[in-house]
């Protein structure tokens, strides 16, 4: 009976995951990462221990929270201040999920003498006629969860489970109704795990450990200042609302520039461009190929956006360059750009820059 380690943050998707694999015969331990606790004592989202722990009394597994709160701070919560601080959006959890959650769970299963480490991310790993490991999209467009997987190597790929790649979030629902869990209808996470109030820029202000950017211009496309800005971290491209300021049109954040602390402000149709540079690169369904390589793909340049039609190509310094068809919104320095194959799994992905 192999025995398998199952991520268990309280929720329900987590929860249903280990529920399916102790029935298909799996030997389940499930363990919570204890990632972040806010002043007041309030838990992440990601690491509610109480119902995970219920939920696998329920479910009839053994029980394990693992503290990586310093681990945290250092890789996710310190990167995230210190992008913002230099104009760009960063999404901690795609490096939290490579350098925390896959990184821990693995060593705990390493611990436990576990052979396969399981999460409950809406998403297939599946190995290809080259041997390599990738992510292949959800059956469920609306659920899936590829975009945030792009980072995680072949080491951790090969050793992960993921059992609801197939299913919708109800069928994982009524499942979990079935089974008597408790969670079944506990509402999903809409917020940054650490920043559970959404406001990323009062949050940064209480903790970031160096003097933040001041208030500067907002400018036009020309240079020319409209107003004033109350400091870069409070805006992201495309940005219309919070501004501070009025027009006779909508406005919008088409630049962050951190070097003159400028804030470009743009009408929409300028916010349309064709190409995309990224860097930090990771291929998942094909080795890094070789400079000038091109490849044809569809692309994606944030969680909510639906893939377009591109074509890749790798430039001699590791970076990855991206040329739509059709021009996308909002390119957004910081965030990600992850491209798939015509079978929907991921070939890789890199941080916008």
């Amino acid at each position: 009976m192999a025995k398998v380690i199952v991520g268990m943050s309280g929720g329900v998707d987590s929860a249903v995951c280990a529920y399916l694999l102790k029935a298909a015969g799996y030997d389940v331990i499930g363990v919570t990462l204890k990632t972040w606790v806010a002043a007041d004592g309030k838990e992440s989202r990601c690491c509610e221990i109480d119902d995970a722990r219920l939920t696998a009394d329920q479910i009839g597994i053994p029980y394990y929270a693992v503290n990586c709160i310093t681990e945290f701070h250092n890789c996710v919560i310190r990167p995230f201040i210190d992008a913002y601080i230099q104009g760009l959006t960063p999404n901690p959890c795609i490096g939290c999920n490579r350098d925390i959650k896959w990184a821990r769970m693995l060593d705990f299963a390493k611990s436990m003498q576990a052979d396969y480490i399981a999460t409950g991310h809406y998403a297939s790993v599946i190995r290809l006629d080259n041997g390599r490991y990738t992510v292949k999209k959800a059956d469920h467009a609306a659920k899936d969860q590829t975009y945030m997987l792009y980072k995680l190597t072949q080491e951790q790929l090969a050793a992960t489970l993921m059992p609801l790649g197939k299913l919708s979030k109800d069928q994982v629902r009524a499942i979990a109704e079935q089974a008597g869990i408790s969670v079944a209808q506990k509402p999903d996470s809409q917020e940054i795990c650490f920043v559970p109030e959404g406001d990323y820029a009062d949050y940064i202000e209480e903790n970031a450990e160096c003097a933040l950017p001041p208030e500067g211009n907002f400018v036009d496309e020309d240079g020319k200042i409209l107003g004033q800005h109350k400091g870069i971290i409070h805006y992201t491209v495309g940005q219309r609302k919070g501004l501070g300021i009025a027009f006779g049109e909508p406005i919008y954040v088409k630049e962050i520039r951190k070097d003159t602390n400028e804030v470009v402000l743009a009408s929409d149709s300028s916010l349309f461009s064709n190409t995309v540079t990224s860097t930090d690169v990771n291929f998942q369904s094909i080795p890094t190929p070789p400079a000038d390589t091109k490849i044809r793909c569809r692309a994606k340049i944030r969680y909510h956006h639906n893939p377009q039609d591109a074509e890749l190509t790798m430039l001699s310094d590791g970076r990855v360059q991206i040329l739509f068809d059709e021009p996308v919104r909002a390119i957004t320095p910081g965030q990600s750009a992850v491209f798939y194959d015509e079978n929907d799994c991921v070939i890789g992905g890199g941080v916008i820059c």
